[in-house]
């Protein structure tokens, strides 16, 4: 559908609209009575959410962001799947897979009985998928934007045979600097850290970053804390279906390779939900998994 077929066929929901980039890329724009977020249906990413108990949005996004048809974003909620990070044996393969720059379309739309607004996206047939993913499947993903921020990517394997894949839900989050805040949850559990020579740790106390942090977090179904002593709030982030945490900061240098980042690194901060590493996960024919995070936010 273009954008007026998309307004029309959705009109009678007064809680969304969609509008177009100077790219010609379409995006949801949802305001309720709970939250404003923004969804892009290239990769059905998620590129911001504020609950309007807060003038500062949770899910954080470059001040000059923009999408390119093709290219992903750093920002927002990109969706990382059928692989999560480097493919284990196509080194040049996208990293991260190619779901976040895939087509989606919007297939339905709820206005929740407490105001919010329930978005079901599915990833469409297109040269990307032909091309890397030959496996009969089908993806979908829910996000419920209201007080809470809840989002569910599920995978199903409608083919014959099983097939094994990993994925995350790499969520950036708003926060006042790097080194005033502190990821809660975590300690007692081993890592891979990717930073450098990629070595096995454990994790000791709570995160606190005052370098490049990039690490893998396995084994762990654990609910993290985001602590924000400059903004004084705590993100509290809960998940189902996950065994893997990725905590992520560029810090400088490699922020600077990265265009979208160079300049507002340090307000940012990714803890990512998924199953990532030794966590991969093989589906039976037939069958689904779902993996499910909810985001909310207190004071601190």
């Amino acid at each position: 559908m273009n954008i007026e077929e998309l307004n029309a066929h959705f009109g009678n929901k007064k809680q969304l609209k969609f509008v177009e980039d100077a790219s010609g890329i379409v995006m949801i724009e949802i305001e309720n009575t709970l939250a404003s977020a923004r969804v892009c249906l290239q990769g059905a990413q998620l590129k911001t959410w504020r609950p309007r108990t807060t003038s500062i949005p949770v899910v954080w996004l470059p001040e000059d962001a923009q999408c390119i048809q093709g290219k992903s974003l750093h920002g927002g909620a990109p969706i990382c799947w059928p692989w999560f990070g480097v493919h284990a044996t196509e080194k040049n393969y996208p990293a991260h897979g190619f779901a976040r720059v895939a087509p989606w379309q919007l297939i339905a739309v709820t206005e929740e009985a407490d105001g919010a607004t329930r978005l079901v996206l599915q990833m469409q047939d297109s040269p990307l998928r032909q091309q890397y993913w030959p496996q009969a499947s089908e993806l979908t993903l829910a996000i419920t934007i209201g007080h809470q921020l809840s989002m569910q990517l599920t995978t199903k394997n409608t083919g014959k045979e099983a097939f094994s894949f990993t994925e995350a839900i790499h969520t950036y989050f708003q926060i006042s600097d790097i080194e005033k805040v502190s990821v809660l949850g975590l300690a007692g559990c081993t890592y891979i850290d990717t930073v450098g020579e990629r070595t096995s740790r454990l994790q000791e106390g709570n995160i606190r970053f005052v370098a490049e942090t990039d690490r893998i977090y396995i084994n762990s179904e654990s609910e993290c804390m985001i602590e924000d002593t400059g903004l004084m709030r705590k993100i509290r982030i809960i998940k189902k279906g996950s065994h893997s945490t990725v905590v992520w900061t560029p810090w400088t240098e490699k922020a600077n390779k990265l265009a979208d980042l160079a300049s507002g690194w340090r307000q940012m901060v990714c803890v990512e939900s998924g199953n990532a590493a030794v966590n991969q996960l093989t589906l039976p024919a037939g069958e689904s998994h779902v993996l499910a995070v909810e985001y909310s936010t207190t004071a601190l």
